[in-house]
């Protein structure tokens, strides 16, 4: 169809490209190779929806990795508090000997009825040194006349007695320790073996 058009100078020349587009109330072309639209196509709506389900599945992931990310800042925390808190022992395990070299100092200078001021001396050293572990949460587990904790007691040997009950400890050969609620070393023992009681 020819369509005359006025070019402003007084003469109208004929336009050949076809008839004349509205271009504000005209539709975009489809994609190529789309379907075209039919009466059986889903409708707008159903597109809408599709979209608000995928942003909620988006938000729901993102809500989810920043509760991750808050439970692994807080166990990270935790974790460097732990660390912190127990990274002495190596070193206070080296202090462990020394207490050893004590009591058995002690024990030598009361069999022998040695000198009461080396004695007194030593005792002396011993509680200041028991006294600084402990600020420093460390504790001596209480062994001799308990029953036989494998989570605290390392048994050397089981002695047949009348004299004690099952499975109790009857002698502690070296003291364990404890760094607040972790072992340090555990006690070494002798343990009784009485089926009777």
């Amino acid at each position: 169809m020819k369509i005359p058009v006025n070019k402003g100078n007084g003469k109208s020349e004929v336009d050949d490209r076809g008839p004349a587009l509205d271009v504000d109330h005209e539709l975009p072309a489809g994609e190529p190779g789309a379907p075209e639209a039919s009466s059986g196509a889903a409708p707008a709506g159903s597109e809408l929806q599709k979209v608000q389900t995928e942003r909620d599945s988006l938000f729901d992931r993102l809500a989810r990795q920043q509760a991750e990310f808050d439970n692994y800042r807080k166990r990270a925390t935790r974790e460097q508090q732990e660390f912190r808190q127990y990274a002495v022992s190596d070193a206070l395990k080296q202090f462990l000997p020394v207490l050893d070299s004590f009591d058995r100092a002690l024990a030598v200078a009361s069999n022998d009825g040695g000198d009461e001021k080396l004695r007194s001396g030593v005792e002396l050293v011993r509680k200041q040194m028991l006294d600084t572990l402990a600020r420093l949460g460390v504790t001596p587990i209480e062994a001799e006349g308990s029953v036989f904790d494998p989570q605290f007691h390392e048994a050397i040997e089981m002695v047949d007695t009348p004299d004690a009950q099952d499975n109790h400890v009857i002698s502690e050969l070296q003291r364990g320790y404890r760094l607040k609620d972790r072992l340090l070393r555990p006690a070494m023992v002798r343990v009784a073996r009485n089926p009777g009681k």
